[in-house]
């Protein structure tokens, strides 16, 4: 997926048809037939060892195996009608081995022993190609085989166990009471989705994973029948690493910004939230064009998790710093030789930013990476100075390293793993700061929510970002909604000016469903957790245009 397919889906306005036909790939199914438990994992586990024994019978020093079970639903709406529901499977086999000091992969949805040894034997004779022309030999981190393990997304309710007329009678009333509040147009969809991966590796390992998730989301348009004039608000719910209690209890806490919006954290009220967009896209019809100039921008984590998605994860991976990604997406101005001076100043004193794999409730929270490495936590940028980036075992040398930070991840069995951004956070404040807080505190500023329109170069430096409701702050307090703002900055001086940081009881998620990456290209997704975060000192510009 290009990067301006990633924005057209940060976007909540979607279709069924706007989908990159890689997320629906796979056989149609039933809704039933989504609760069909799969293969038993002894089953599972005699037919990867089929895979290993083949593998190095042809001469592999070493093999994986991926099988795996993808499950999606999608559910589209538009005002009173239902666009589309889609519900897929998607179930084979994935051989990955090195031999000759090169890897070679191959794949099958031929369940068979037989239609797997080939697969293997045929994995086996790509790396030995590949061999004639490679310079240097794969070097792996050493890995211990962890044996037998299970792991699962710590979920309260399966959602593919939620019959589909309660969601979509669901999102018919996420409709109607935007469009009882104003809204002259709007699309809901639900979108869920199971990972059933199994790992085995000739170092020993053998883990069955479950893993779950799913984003509600919508889009509201008020129209000015008279002008002609319109104006839209996306959903701020974060797609999330949980089951369908997301959805379904009452949200354990709400943040309400006084003159402001309210916000959720860890549950998602929809229908409020549709309610509150659609009052707000109306409102955003008369409000005032913000004045270019500087100021000290307040950022929820709604709209800042994108902005740390761009100018922090992607910067920040190691194979588009050393210029794999290239070709398609770019390279990083945040170099080996910035990460080796051990001073690079990526941001301010307070600015500590870590990757996370193992932070509950994340879409990137899994046990073990694809290549069968247990997850972990680790430092980016300690108080402001950049200490590493995010590898996995074919990597990790390059940085002196001796183990896998375990940032391994396939779209599915047929993809062949490669190094995938982690979650990103922004960690919070020590002492006691709320959003209210911030804003007492702020002279002159602007509050922003949501995602928006966004931009940024090929080496993730210089940027420009948006969001959906933006208010003005003026000695202290919220005096009204601003329209046609987009800040713009680059990425060190803009780390640099942040100032302030909301506390723990502020902290929440945000992040992409679809994050893509690679050619052929593969869509992951990733999480990324702050709380309410002030820059001071930004340039903000007026997007507006007359026509």
């Amino acid at each position: 997926m290009k990067r301006r397919d990633f924005v057209k889906l940060s976007g909540l306005g979607l279709g069924a048809t706007m989908l990159p036909a890689g997320l629906i790939a796979g056989n149609r199914i039933s809704a039933e037939e989504l609760l069909n438990p799969g293969l038993d994992v002894t089953v599972k586990k005699r037919l990867a060892d089929v895979a290993l024994n083949a593998s190095k019978s042809k001469g592999a020093t070493y093999a994986d195996v991926r099988i795996g079970r993808y499950l999606r639903q999608y559910l589209f709406t538009r005002e009173n009608k239902v666009q589309n529901i889609v519900n897929s499977e998607s179930y084979g086999i994935g051989i990955r081995v090195i031999a000759n000091g090169t890897w070679g992969f191959a794949s099958t949805n031929t369940m068979t022993p037989e239609s797997i040894a080939e697969c293997a034997v045929m994995a086996v004779d790509m790396a030995k190609a590949n061999a004639e022309i490679q310079r240097e030999p794969v070097v792996l981190a050493p890995q211990k085989g962890v044996g037998e393990k299970t792991w699962k997304t710590p979920i309260k309710k399966n959602a593919f166990e939620i019959p589909v007329k309660e969601k979509i009678d669901l999102l018919m009333d996420v409709n109607g009471a935007a469009l009882k509040n104003g809204a002259s147009f709007v699309t809901s969809n639900l979108f869920f989705v199971n990972e059933q991966k199994y790992f085995a590796s000739t170092d020993g390992s053998y883990i069955d994973q479950d893993v779950h998730r799913m984003w509600p989301t919508f889009t509201v348009s008020a129209v000015n029948r008279q002008t002609g004039r319109f104006k839209s608000r996306d959903a701020l719910s974060a797609p999330i690493g949980m089951g369908y209690e997301y959805l379904s209890d009452n949200p354990a806490e709400k943040i309400v910004i006084p003159n402001g919006p309210t916000v959720y954290r860890y549950a998602y009220n929809m229908i409020e939230d549709a309610t509150a967009a659609a009052l707000q896209a109306k409102e955003k019809l008369s409000a005032k064009s913000v004045p270019a100039g500087k100021y000290d921008m307040i950022l929820d984590p709604s709209n800042l998790g994108l902005t740390i998605h761009e100018s922090v994860g992607h910067p920040l991976e190691l194979d588009r710093v050393l210029g794999y990604e290239a070709n398609l997406a770019g390279t990083s101005f945040a170099t080996m030789e910035k990460l080796q001076s051990k001073n690079f100043q990526y941001g301010s004193k307070i600015v500590n930013l870590v990757a996370d794999k193992i932070q509950p409730n994340t879409m990137g929270l899994v046990g073990y990476d694809d290549e069968g490495v247990p997850c972990k936590k680790w430092d980016l940028v300690r108080n402001g100075i950049l200490v590493n980036f995010q590898a996995t075992r074919d990597q990790v040398h390059l940085l002196g390293e001796t183990e896998s930070q375990g940032c391994s991840f396939a779209e599915s069995w047929d993809s062949v793993q490669f190094q995938r951004m982690p979650n990103v956070s922004l960690q919070p404040s020590e002492g006691k700061y709320s959003i209210n807080d911030m804003i007492r505190d702020t002279e002159k500023g602007i509050y922003i929510l949501g995602r928006g329109s966004s931009s940024i170069d090929q080496q993730r430096y210089n940027f420009q970002f948006s969001g959906q409701l933006f208010y003005e702050i003026k000695e202290g307090k919220i005096v009204g909604m601003l329209d046609d703002v987009a800040y713009q900055s680059n990425t060190q001086e803009f780390w640099n000016s942040c100032a302030r940081i909301c506390d723990k009881d502020d902290y929440r998620l945000f992040g992409t469903f679809f994050d893509g990456k690679g050619q052929p290209g593969q869509a992951s997704a990733v999480s990324h957790g702050c709380p309410t975060t002030r820059f001071n000192g930004v340039n903000v510009i007026n997007t507006g245009r007359k026509i």
